[in-house]
């Protein structure tokens, strides 16, 4: 058989999910539709209020956090409701198509998401570091800017790995043992060697969210330092604005890492982190932003107030 084109035998694929009993399908059924409903409430309240809070939506920084907002939205949407309806479905079936879909989605907006973090670092040290230029360096252009190439770096990040992935013949089992389609996975089940593109899977995801990861840390680190060597009372509010940031940078790229780049083999464990990247990160974002942060209080105190009044 030829299996330099597509020629795969196979037209959808099983996918395992969390659990074989009912009764904790059932708990998950709850866990998750909450979860889901939670993540879209919260970041769509953080977009509308950073879309009508004149306070917010002249600040570059809300104008980023929005963006976050959005993406997470669409990578929860991308992953969540497939697996809340699984939960009622004794067989979880996948078509070969819609898990290229979903693999594909997942890692574009993994991949802007990425960008956009390491672009918001840059926002917070020109903020803190450079505060008298802060309007000037982070005009509207500039952000603009910013957000449309962390969807090309995210589209590029996808397509250097999905154009490999599409071309693989399945021909044998079809069994995927996690909650929705990923590469390690659904290339572990190609009829053809894989090793070449896994290493390449490595490459681009796992070292790039560890290098990714690493950078951030280290920029983090000298937005305090620097911070530190000009005053020592400015420590303490630096590190209370960036300790949101850093909770979400380790949040979204925690679970990237050991996905991708670890050695690790235990399928339970990947699940879970499959879990965390799709639904954790997305709900604990806005909860993150909202109570550590004065101006998205004060924000929604505004929206609520401007409500009570209109009504």
């Amino acid at each position: 058989m030829d299996y330099g084109k597509n020629s795969s035998i196979l037209n959808e694929f099983i996918l395992l999910g969390l659990t074989n009993s009912w009764e904790l399908e059932l708990f998950f059924f709850v866990i998750f539709f909450l979860a889901y409903t939670s993540i879209m409430v919260g970041n769509s309240l953080i977009i509308l209020m950073v879309t009508f809070d004149s306070h917010l939506h002249s600040t570059p920084m809300y104008f980023l956090l929005a963006n976050l907002s959005f993406l997470d939205m669409t990578l929860s949407t991308v992953t969540v409701p497939k697996m809340i309806a699984d939960f009622f479905r004794e067989k979880k079936t996948i078509s070969l198509w819609g898990c290229m879909a979903q693999m594909f989605l997942v890692h574009l907006l993994g991949g802007s998401e990425m960008s956009l973090l390491v672009v918001m670092a840059i926002d917070r040290y020109v903020a803190i570091c450079k505060p008298l230029h802060y309007t000037t360096i982070m005009n509207r252009r500039i952000l603009l800017e910013s957000v449309f190439l962390s969807w090309i770096v995210g589209f590029v990040h996808t397509m250097s790995q999905m154009a490999f992935v599409v071309n693989l013949p399945f021909c044998g089992p079809n069994v995927i043992d996690d909650v929705f389609c990923d590469l390690p996975l659904v290339m572990s089940l190609a009829c053809t060697d894989t090793y070449i593109l896994d290493l390449l899977v490595i490459a681009d995801s796992g070292l790039l969210s560890l290098i990714c990861f690493i950078l951030l840390l280290v920029s983090y680190s000298i937005i305090l330092l620097t911070v530190h060597r000009r005053s020592s009372g400015g420590l303490s509010k630096a590190l209370s604005t960036l300790s949101a940031h850093i909770t979400v940078v380790t949040l979204f790229f925690g679970p990237i890492i050991l996905i991708y780049a670890w050695p690790v083999s235990s399928y339970a464990l990947d699940k879970f982190l499959s879990v965390f990247f799709s639904v954790i990160t997305p709900l604990l974002n806005p909860i993150i932003y909202s109570l550590r942060n004065q101006e998205m209080k004060t924000a929604m105190i505004r929206l609520r107030n401007h409500k009570i009044i209109c009504t």
